[in-house]
């Protein structure tokens, strides 16, 4: 890439290596601007007879050509790819999804010298229309061999970013007390309910029940014949483990056990097990407020139906310390 003076008249299709502004500080056309016919007739017309612009050599593509390539390979599901001024591509969220990040692959990504990308958490929630990540390039080009290394990587390993639509799922939610379950219910239901609405999903399927093995057990049958997307299990009391009365429970409906104990504060007693395909949570106290705790990590890609595993539970305690 070279910087040369031109003519104004001979610029249209260069690009600007520098922001230009009116005399009274507005700004008229930005740096890394192509300059069209109308730029020009809107130069001459400000009294510019000559700009300063750069031109791409052999083996460079411009800077927005370079991040609408990577952009287009590094994301996968409901995203749609903007252009933005400078440079930039964005990636849109086009429904309400869970983002899944692949930080080792970003990372080795962003190691390169010539194009960066941001990224919102992973496992995050996103309603539609919003920014799930932004590719940036350096400034005006890039050298094509290292376009085509990233490209490369890209298509070896696949997406950095999927965006996992949340269509309709459906929640069953099962209140539990050692006395009474009606009372777990009135304890938790409104915080319940509001962290739900955060979601954009109803509490499709409820029930209450004493903290009794069967009862529990027969409870989650029922739930669970109802097919939905996961279950939530709001006790009053903690449980020791997958031995106490949850955890029996859900073995008895023939759950797997995936995980007890999560590396999140608040939220670490955790325990999530899966029936087939369905999620089954239990995470004691978590349910009093809406105050952001280990549900809100682990609810939005199990709403995406995504099958969140022990291995990637452990990997919250990065950030895990929520309050």
């Amino acid at each position: 890439m070279r910087a040369l003076t031109v003519d104004v008249k001979e610029s249209a299709g260069r690009i600007l290596c520098c922001t230009i502004f009116r005399p009274g500080g507005r700004k008229l056309l930005a740096k890394g601007h192509v300059i069209s016919e109308e730029d020009i007739r809107l130069l001459s017309t400000e009294g510019m007879d000559q700009v300063w612009v750069t031109e791409l050599e052999e083996g460079e593509v411009g800077e927005d050509a370079a991040v609408m390539k990577v952009a287009s390979e590094m994301g996968c599901g409901c995203v749609e790819i903007r252009p933005a001024a400078g440079g930039r591509a964005n990636l849109i969220a086009t429904e309400d999804c869970c983002l899944l990040i692949d930080d080792e692959l970003l990372r080795q990504i962003n190691c390169t010298s010539s194009v960066v990308i941001a990224t919102a958490l992973n496992f995050s929630f996103a309603t539609a229309g919003t920014r799930l990540a932004s590719v940036k390039s350096a400034p005006f080009a890039v050298a094509s061999a290292q376009l085509d290394a990233i490209l490369s990587i890209l298509k070896e390993r696949g997406p950095i970013l999927q965006a996992r639509p949340i269509r309709q799922p459906t929640l069953g939610v099962l209140y539990s007390d050692p006395v009474q379950g009606e009372r777990a219910r009135q304890l938790f239901e409104p915080a319940v309910k509001q962290r739900l609405e955060k979601y954009r999903v109803g509490q499709s399927f409820a029930l209450t029940t004493t903290e009794d093995e069967p009862l529990v057990t027969r409870s989650l049958h029922h739930l669970l014949r109802s097919k939905p997307t996961a279950i939530l299990i709001a006790s009053t009391t903690s449980p020791a483990g997958p031995e106490d009365v949850i955890g029996r429970a859900m073995a008895r409906v023939d759950c797997h056990i995936e995980r007890f104990l999560a590396p999140v504060e608040p939220g670490n007693l955790l325990l999530l097990g899966y029936r087939e395909d369905t999620p089954v949570i239990s995470a004691p106290g978590c349910f009093r407020s809406a105050k952001q705790n280990v549900v809100d990590l682990v609810l939005p890609p199990m709403l995406s139906r995504y099958r969140l595993s022990g291995w990637e539970l452990a990997t919250l305690g990065h950030g895990g310390l929520l309050g």
